[in-house]
């Protein structure tokens, strides 16, 4: 935890948390890029970003393991930037558990342990396509932002590079049913919304 001052328009409701972990935003633009959350609140939070972005710009960010953060540029500074975070107080109640579940984990919790809570699990068929064009069936057990584990009947080598739908994924590891994927593209995340509703 961090108690080092704020500035007068970066001020946050709550206690603000160190926490680090990997994500993307999405600016108004509707394009998407890669981000690393430093720090949050229930009324903001703090990350690096590979670009600039403009003060007051509406910003949704997504973490496997905190969910969708929306809200709007606060503050700008050297590789980064603060928002202002907007939710419903059934969002800000869920954001507090999270949270609270994180920190109980500690600094040194599996990142594989973290992102199982976030999962969603879905009963979703759709289809894999190699890079030959082979295409075949599967389910979509469980999905995140980052990754999804699907049921079907292919083994592709660990590494291979797929396509789930409209995803490109590659594979990261063989299960008793199928076969564990994780997303390469920055856009996973907004293909991905309708399992996170």
């Amino acid at each position: 935890m961090s108690s080092t001052a704020l500035p007068p328009d970066d001020r946050r409701d709550g206690s603000r948390f160190s926490l680090t972990l990997l994500g993307r935003f999405m600016r108004e633009t509707k394009q998407e890029y890669p981000c690393k959350l430093v720090d949050i609140s229930l009324g903001g939070a703090s990350m690096m970003s590979p670009v600039a972005v403009e003060r007051g710009e509406r910003i949704i960010a997504y973490f496997d393991h905190v969910g969708a953060l929306e809200g709007h540029v606060v503050r700008r500074y050297d590789g980064g930037f603060a928002m202002s975070l907007t939710a419903t107080l059934q969002r800000r109640e869920k954001l507090t558990q999270r949270l609270a579940e994180l920190l109980e984990k500690g600094p040194n919790a599996q990142a594989s342990e973290r992102r199982s809570e976030l999962r969603r699990t879905t009963a979703e068929k759709s289809g894999l396509t190699f890079t030959d064009g082979t295409k075949v069936a599967c389910q979509v057990l469980d999905i995140s932002v980052s990754g999804a584990n699907l049921a079907t009947e292919a083994r592709p080598a660990i590494g291979t590079e797929l396509v789930l739908g409209k995803m490109r994924c590659k594979a990261i590891r063989h299960t008793h049913n199928g076969i564990a994927v994780e997303f390469l593209d920055v856009t996973a995340p907004l293909s991905t919304r309708k399992f996170f509703g």
